[in-house]
């Protein structure tokens, strides 16, 4: 079984894969944010006169939106930042929450999750962290509850045994570890990664930053995902991204299994090859939302 985090992490092969789970892995993108972020966002933060608008912003910024796949915090901001722009938002004369201090916080802390803000609010006696702490405290409580039975998309596990032959494999998401422990193991793929790096380790830039301390080369560092994120810290360490395009994930994992993976280990993955990947993945988000064209 696989480790939380990187504690008992050891260096065994020339490569190392990290792979993102949710909407990347797993097809539990939509069931996580439509059924348990969202509702309990919009309970949370008072915005129930304007629903519909708060359901598409956040929507938007954390499924159909260059920003899929961030860290809850700071994406469900950005959803805010959305709705107090919107005309119809305005016409309501809705008082939205600001969240000041959740913002500050993000700003000064890097492991962002239900873990960190708790004993913040509790230390600081913000409200504002206070209430977005029992916002995220009712997600993590209605993931547990209603995400089970969802599993990998058709060619993980088969992509996963491939890799395991010459790469260590890392999960490596912003997930909660526990989550993911619970997800991967449900189906009993953890047995295929060698640590699984969520929310509470820090954020993907970190963990993948952390690996390359092992003494890995960057030519032989893959980051597999489905979110701009993602492949900006695959960049940002120096390594090699492999985009799993949203609404074609299925496409996506036959590729990586038939031509990708033999590429990356070959040594010819970099360069053409990446490229046309990645200029194909970012036509499948839009940078702006659909109500300000």
């Amino acid at each position: 079984m696989s480790e939380l985090g990187l504690g008992n992490f050891s260096k065994e092969h020339d490569f190392l894969v990290g792979v993102d789970s949710d909407g990347c892995a797993f097809d539990s993108m939509e069931i996580k944010h439509k059924e348990c972020f969202i509702p309990n966002f919009i309970k949370h933060m008072g915005l129930q006169p304007i629903s519909k608008y708060a359901r598409e912003a956040c929507e938007f910024t954390n499924l159909y939106s260059k920003t899929r796949g961030a860290n809850r915090f700071p994406a469900y901001l950005l959803a805010l930042d959305l709705l107090e722009e919107r005309d119809e938002v305005k016409r309501r004369n809705v008082t939205l929450p600001r969240l000041q201090g959740v913002r500050d916080w993000v700003e000064r802390e890097t492991k962002l999750g239900t873990k960190t803000i708790g004993p913040e609010a509790e230390k600081t006696g913000d409200p504002d962290l206070q209430q977005a702490y029992a916002w995220s405290k009712a997600v993590d409580d209605a993931v547990h509850e209603m995400v089970h039975g969802v599993p990998p998309f058709p060619g993980v596990q088969d992509a996963l045994a491939k890799m395991n032959v010459q790469a260590d494999v890392i999960v490596c998401s912003a997930t909660p570890n526990g989550a993911l422990q619970k997800e991967w193991k449900e189906h009993g793929i953890d047995e295929f990664v060698k640590a699984i790096c969520g929310q509470e380790s820090g954020s993907k830039k970190e963990s993948l930053s952390a690996c390359k301390e092992f003494g890995y080369d960057t030519e032989k560092m893959l980051m597999i995902g489905d979110a701009p994120g993602d492949m900006k810290a695959a960049k940002a360490v120096g390594a090699l991204f492999f985009p799993i395009n949203p609404g074609h994930e299925e496409e996506s994992w036959v590729r990586f299994n038939q031509e990708a993976l033999d590429r990356f280990f070959a040594g010819t993955y970099a360069g053409e090859y990446e490229e046309k990947l990645i200029a194909e993945f970012e036509t499948f988000l839009p940078e702006h939302p659909p109500w300000k064209k």
